[in-house]
């Protein structure tokens, strides 16, 4: 820890939200004449990597500053009165819980504005595209970071419309239809979570999240918190993805631009289980309670059905998308972290945070990857890349097929990578859930995961059996790849080797991270008492 004043946190947190808007305005002007570089388009991009940069060196200093002995207290907080009648308050302010998700989300954003700056995706406008990906990082970020109902909902929508252009008019076949679908599935969900979220305030009496997490649902009924969960819920659920609220997810995916599919796995699908940790836990745990099992029980089949769909991708002959498949591995990762959330534990909790990080850094890495093998094949269908022999990475670009494999196994949840322990912690929870749930459901539920586990080990291993192994010179005349494969490029080394560092740190030393979200979700699990 450094010694920042509170003051100065209070600032760079404000920065850190409100900095990208900025920056999407800017990128919109002219650029200045000496900042033109070779060209306009290459000055906004150059913004963009600018902008990402800075808010993620905030993010840093942030935590460099953050007191690491208090991580379950709300620290660079901001509370100031914004709309008197609702008492609705600009609050921001950030724990053990909220921290490690917005490093890492201004870390995924740096990341694909670097990617972006050399490999940017065909469409219209360079500033479009550099501004639309500013607000989304602005919402993603403020989501994390604010302490109101109301402002939680305004930042968890402020990301559909960029995310719908991005796809809509930087992605790849079949975008608009892809497009639609994300937007009215998660609108609609929205639009019963924010009834919950109404719920919640007007009859506790505030929308102040602290407040409600002292409280500890004890100003509402149980009826009360019976029907905000189901409605919060349901809005979260949509958002994860959890089964069977899924089905937007991997045509959103196959049709996004690499960097679109990027921050969709690795930033807003944690947005939904967030929700349910900083807003569901705390403030309605009865109902939370009543709706655990069915919760677990859609997680665990989440975790098959995602394993499953995956295992019918990679089989041969099946055409399978490889974008695709990754999307659907997303289901049943966010699987493990709804189970772990639905133990009510804080073994089961921890896990589910840790495995939201692993699998932003994981599934994030792997959809950089298999966007760079479509830029090199033309195609992400796995029995062209494969063809008769394997399309031979290991053979005809090493660099490539170890960077692939080690996204594989760590997906896959090999010991000493992150993907382990966040899977293992939710399994934990769910063997020995809360007091009061029902115990033979969830060693039922804990089975049928750690089963799955079996699964993603299969499919995983299938597709780098597939993509990697085979005879270079028989792939390079049967016409199932170019004669020439280019390794990887010194961008994408700079891109994705943060991504594989991070995944090995956080594997060795888990403390790293559990160190800061345990004693905060002790605290909120104890009604913000402990």
């Amino acid at each position: 820890m450094i010694d920042i004043s509170p003051s100065v946190m209070q600032f760079l947190l404000a920065f850190v939200v409100a900095a990208p808007l900025l920056g999407a305005a800017a990128a919109l002007l002219p650029a200045p004449p000496g900042l033109k570089g070779k060209s306009p388009e290459q000055a906004v991009l150059r913004h963009g990597v600018t902008v990402t940069g800075v808010i993620l060196a905030a993010a840093i200093a942030l935590a460099l500053g953050f007191d690491h002995d208090a991580p379950s207290r709300f620290q660079a907080t901001t509370d100031i009165s914004w709309i008197q009648a609702l008492n609705v308050r600009i609050h921001l302010g950030i724990d053990g819980i909220s921290l490690p998700l917005l490093l890492m989300t201004a870390l995924l954003f740096f990341l694909c504005a670097l990617y972006s700056y050399f490999k940017l995706p065909a469409g219209p406008s360079p500033k479009a595209f550099v501004a639309l990906l500013l607000v989304l990082e602005s919402g993603t970020l403020a989501t994390f970071a604010v302490l109101d109902l109301l402002l939680f909902f305004l930042a968890f929508e402020m990301v559909l419309i960029p995310m719908y252009f991005l796809i809509a008019r930087w992605g790849g076949a079949q975008r608009q239809a892809a497009a639609w679908k994300f937007i009215l599935y998660t609108l609609l969900g929205s639009v019963v979570m924010l009834l919950g979220l109404l719920l919640i305030g007007l009859k506790s009496g505030t929308f102040d999240m602290v407040a409600l997490a002292s409280d500890n649902g004890r100003e509402l009924t149980h009826t009360t918190q019976i029907l905000a969960v189901l409605a919060i819920g349901i809005g979260l659920a949509v958002k994860t993805p959890m089964w069977p609220l899924h089905s937007w997810l991997p045509d959103a995916h196959t049709a996004a631009p690499t960097v679109g599919s990027v921050l969709l796995a690795g930033v807003l699908l944690k947005m939904g289980t967030y929700g349910f940790v900083r807003i569901l836990l705390p403030a309605t745990p009865d109902g939370m309670a009543t709706f655990a099992p069915y919760l677990g029980a859609f997680a665990a089949v989440g975790i098959v059905y995602g394993s499953l769909a995956c295992l019918a991708l990679a089989r041969k002959g099946s055409k399978g998308d490889l974008k695709r498949l990754i999307a659907y591995s997303s289901v049943g990762h966010m699987g493990f972290v709804l189970l772990g959330i639905a133990s009510m534990t804080p073994t089961g909790v921890n896990g589910a945070l840790f495995a939201n990080i692993a699998h932003g850094l994981i599934t994030g890495l792997l959809f950089f990857l298999v966007g760079a093998l479509k830029d090199r094949y033309g195609t992400a269908d796995l029995d062209t890349l494969a063809g008769a022999t394997g399309a031979a990475l290991y053979g005809r670009a090493p660099r490539f097929g170890a960077f692939l494999a080690f996204a594989a196994v760590a997906s896959l949840g090999l010991p000493g990578l992150a993907g382990f322990w966040g899977e293992m912690l939710a399994l934990f929870g769910a063997f020995d859930p809360a007091e009061g749930l029902s115990r033979p459901a969830f060693l039922t539920y804990t089975a049928v995961g750690a089963f799955g586990t079996l699964l993603t080990a299969a499919y995983l291993l299938i597709v780098v059996r597939r993509v990697c192994m085979g005879d270079p010179k028989t792939a390079s005349t049967e016409g199932t790849a170019p004669a020439a494969l280019a390794d990887i490029q010194r961008y994408e080394f700079a891109a994705w080797t943060p991504l594989v560092a991070l995944t090995v740190l956080a594997g060795l030393w888990p403390a790293v991270l559990l160190g800061l979200t345990d004693p905060a979700v002790q605290k909120l699990l104890a009604g913000g008492n402990s």
